[in-house]
């Protein structure tokens, strides 16, 4: 059964076309995700399926009766009602019949009810039309599926009576989205639900999310979330959208595909299209041909030529360096106590790390992750305990918040007045790396959206060239694109990482080992994200085996490939890296086989016996050589051809 069907949608901002021509549909219990670049208008497309904003032309149809319920990023609930009492509000018509079955229980309690046998009667069958309606409705049920929405999002017993004035920003978007989950609506639309989540609370919501009995419409930046909820993928660019089957990385990979098709037709058109107008140039002043010029420039007019696949929709470009190796031991925690004016948030913290370690810093919400990145880069005390720094470490510290960046600056000084000595074009160019261009250097930094403070934060990384990240949730605010790009520069950066995130596909493609970081220490898993996740629960499963207790089977979980994909992408950079050292080593034996072949060639040469023999012993000796190396070269390009 189809529950929203959107037939050619166009919507412009003025001048500016925002969506054109989209199709869209969805069906009863599908699960969809909506992908794109920052600003190619995902936001926009929900909250005109939404009914918050309007639109040009098309049309949007939702099945009568059908109920959508819609949360838009930053959302939250402003209320002066207790967290249990808002939730309640929710189910009043719950609260309405049973108030009607108790009311129905006291007249079938009182003992005159018997003196009339058809009174009786009536309201016996009264009491159980509406007892079989409440329980077929969820009426028993409803306050266990609060409590256990509540304990998802990370609300306990405790918490249920606390006003919702109280609560913080990120707390109030949770329990907005506890409460719309609630209400369990026929089309749930979620724009970047996972933000404020930690990875406890993101794996809860996909497990939920996986048996909704209702269709998901969900715009996310997370990777491995889409990977475990969705099944259908539409991605919006320029302007248009186009529907993709499977999750996240079955999108990738077909978009692959469908890009090296779309390329080769493309550049196939350009041809026809080249020759067409240089035969229509060539002839304009010829009588004989005219005909046949007039008919090929009417196939170029009418042609609908394809657009290049690449568009015009730029890619970040950049990558980590760094000035000097720090030494092998890069830091030492020992027994530290980290909080804020003397209030501890975690004790007794032990940590190691060593050059070119990549280590998360994984842990609830709260515990002190944040906190012990400050303390770790010096912009906050510890409370006890000791650090102790390596030779030669340099750090390069990314703050989530973007505290360090001056709003009142333009992006371009920003750059300039912390790097004086280098000149307006070079400051330039590095920001155009991270797409600030023409006028958008000009921005002041307090006009700029967050992926836009992210990428100047980025660049200004970049340019520390420190042997010592220190990342605070790197790719907050980052479109999938730009989360790549970024992946892609760390892994090939040769100094060492210390991170904190919650995008678990990033973990597993960026970290060697997972801090696991509770309000009493920290405990170390040698591996990434997908290794500390399975050697949790086998440390579970040994904890409940001590017990004498049965473990509870949990969901099955899909198959990450970010782990495949972390792996492929490292082993594609060593290929190409070989194959640019193979075609050196080639290009030096050729040019020795042509110099041995001179000198067999010589007569003088010829005539002695000893040397002609040395010369072509030289000349099997540098081609085996070849051939060794020839051998090589084919295996890794067949090897990247497989990737």
């Amino acid at each position: 059964m189809i529950v929203l069907q959107v037939n050619q949608l166009h919507k412009s901002f003025v001048v500016d076309e925002i969506l054109s021509g989209v199709k869209l549909e969805i069906n009863h219990r599908d699960r969809v995700a909506l992908v794109g670049r920052n600003g190619a208008g995902k936001s926009t497309l929900l909250k005109i399926i939404a009914g918050e904003m309007s639109y040009d032309s098309g049309e949007i149809i939702i099945p009568k009766g059908t109920k959508v319920g819609y949360m838009e990023q930053h959302a939250g609930i402003d209320s002066d009602l207790s967290i249990w009492d808002e939730m309640m509000t929710i189910f009043v018509h719950h609260q309405a019949a049973e108030q009607e079955l108790r009311t129905l229980e006291k007249q079938m309690a009182d003992p005159s009810i018997y003196d009339d046998a058809e009174a009786y009667a009536r309201l016996m069958a009264d009491y159980d039309i509406k007892q079989v309606n409440f329980k077929d409705s969820g009426g028993y049920q409803y306050e266990a599926d609060t409590r256990s929405v509540l304990h998802g999002m990370q609300f306990f017993p405790e918490d249920f009576t606390k006003p919702i004035q109280s609560l913080s920003g990120g707390q109030k978007t949770r329990l907005a989205l506890a409460k719309l989950l609630l209400t369990k609506p026929d089309l749930l639309i979620l724009d970047e639900p996972t933000n404020h989540l930690d990875i406890d609370t993101l794996s809860w919501l996909e497990r939920y999310l996986q048996g909704y009995p209702g269709a998901i419409l969900i715009v996310s930046h997370d990777r491995y979330f889409l990977d475990q909820v969705v099944s259908f993928v539409y991605e919006v660019s320029r302007h248009k959208v186009k529907r993709f089957v499977g999750n996240y990385s079955a999108y990738l990979d077909e978009k692959a595909k469908t890009y090296e098709r779309d390329l080769k037709t493309f550049d196939k058109q350009q041809e026809e299209k080249a020759k067409l107008e240089d035969f229509v140039q060539r002839n304009l002043a010829r009588a004989s041909t005219t005909k046949m010029e007039q008919s090929r420039r009417k196939v170029l007019e009418k042609t609908d030529w394809m657009d290049s696949p690449d568009g015009s929709e730029k890619s970040a470009n950049f990558g980590f360096s760094i000035e000097r190796q720090s030494g092998n031991d890069v830091l030492a925690i020992d027994q530290m106590t980290v909080g804020y004016a003397g209030k501890p948030v975690s004790t007794d913290v032990n940590l190691r790390v060593f050059r070119e370690d990549r280590i998360a810093l994984v842990g609830p919400n709260g515990v002190g992750k944040s906190t012990l990145l400050k303390t770790v880069v010096k912009d906050i005390p510890p409370i006890s305990g000791n650090i102790k720094y390596g030779t030669n470490v340099q750090f390069g510290y990314y703050d989530q918040e973007q505290a360090k960046l001056t709003g009142s600056r333009s992006v371009l000084k920003e750059l300039w007045d912390e790097w004086p000595l280098m000149n307006e074009k070079d400051v330039r160019n590095v920001l155009g790396r991270f797409l600030f261009s023409g006028d958008d250097v000009t921005k002041s930094i307090s006009s700029l959206s967050g992926g836009e403070k992210a990428r100047v934060a980025l660049a200004k990384l970049m340019m520390l060239k420190s042997n010592t990240l220190i990342l605070d949730e790197p790719t907050n605010h980052l479109d999938l694109d730009s989360k790549e790009v970024l992946e892609n520069a760390l892994i090939d950066y040769p100094g060492t990482i210390l991170f904190v995130s919650h995008d678990r596909y990033f973990i597993n493609r960026i970290a060697t080992k997972v801090i696991e970081l509770s309000s009493d220490g920290a405990f170390e898993y040698l591996g990434d994200y997908d290794y500390y996740v399975e050697k949790k629960k086998e440390l579970e499963e040994i904890r409940l085996e001590k017990l004498g207790l049965q473990e509870v089977e949990s969901p099955s979980v899909k198959q990450s490939t970010s782990t495949i994909d972390k792996d492929a992408k490292k082993r594609e950079r060593q290929i190409t890296r070989r194959l640019e050292d193979l075609e050196v080593e080639l290009q030096t034996i050729e040019g020795k086989i042509h110099q041995v072949e001179e000198k067999l060639c010589d007569p003088a040469i010829f005539q002695d016996h000893e040397q002609l023999m040395a010369l072509q012993k030289e000349l099997d000796s540098v081609k085996q050589e070849q051939d060794v190396y020839m051998t090589e070269w084919v295996e890794l390009e067949e090897e990247l051809e497989n990737l």
